[in-house]
């Protein structure tokens, strides 16, 4: 399996009235974004479009200039995710400071960036990325929240900690500190490897173990049923947060397409 794949739909859920959940996927450069954002009146959603909006435009302005490079021993593709993570990071927290109505607005963030036979992966909070090879799921990122703080330090189990009333409060956010830590990470990648990008609105409500068989069981040919699949099992148990989900097969070795930067998704 060799062509690139690559699909994504937000859902406002059953129970809020707004989305303030962002993607963008752009399949040409192998890029995807996804951001939930908090805040009230409104901007959260505006906290998580200006982040979407800030690194799909840098990484489409880099990647029509250096199509490939590296450099201090980073590739392209990680240096571009950590730059343009700062950028976003301080565009928000400049218009929370400049705008009554967006003070204290936030947003998490999840970019990964698939090139040649790897993925490159940047995030801040606890939207999250798995990978499901050979049938098995794994998250790939770590939640910036309080309760993988508790379960990392032994204190709650992860079935605890998906109990637990906060289990969504973050402990890093873009636009909440002047600058913010992302973690980025470089991973080499397989052939039939699925990738999977949510928001929490999707693992709070349908438990890893229930991610893995509807993955595993759907077809993957096939990702905008698939994606559709996920969005309506979240909705099915209750739907109580928004929803976002990019589903990525990337295939086999890629090669980016730097003429071809529209998204297939839009930031909204």
């Amino acid at each position: 399996m060799s062509s690139f794949k690559m699909t994504g739909v937000t859902d406002p859920g059953r129970m809020r009235a707004e989305n303030e959940d962002n993607i963008a996927t752009f399949p040409a450069l192998g890029l995807a974004v996804l951001a939930d954002g908090m805040g009230g009146h409104q901007a959260g959603e505006v906290a998580s479009r200006m982040a979407v909006d800030v690194i799909s435009r840098h990484f489409q302005e880099v990647f029509t200039r250096h199509p490939t490079g590296s450099g201090n021993g980073k590739s392209l593709e990680q240096r571009t995710i950590g730059k343009a993570i700062e950028l976003a990071n301080a565009a928000i927290y400049e218009m929370a400071h400049q705008r009554s109505e967006c003070a204290g607005m936030g947003s998490t963030i999840v970019v990964a960036v698939f090139y040649e036979d790897k993925v490159c992966i940047g995030h801040v909070g606890d939207s999250r990325l798995y990978r499901l090879r050979g049938g098995k799921l794994e998250q790939l990122t770590q939640d910036h929240s309080v309760i993988e703080e508790l379960v990392a330090r032994g204190l709650l189990s992860r079935e605890e900690a998906r109990q637990t009333i906060g289990k969504n409060l973050v402990t890093r956010a873009l636009g909440i500190d002047p600058f913010v830590a992302a973690d980025v990470a470089e991973l080499p990648r397989e052939a039939d490897d699925l990738y999977l990008i949510c928001s929490d609105g999707l693992n709070d409500v349908v438990p890893d173990p229930d991610i893995e068989g509807l993955l595993a069981s759907g077809s993957q040919d096939e990702l905008w049923p698939l994606a559709q699949r996920l969005v309506a099992v979240a909705n099915e148990r209750g739907g109580p947060d928004n929803i976002s989900i990019i589903l990525v097969r990337p295939g086999e070795r890629f090669a980016r397409e730097t003429s071809a930067v529209s998204p297939d998704v839009e930031a909204r």
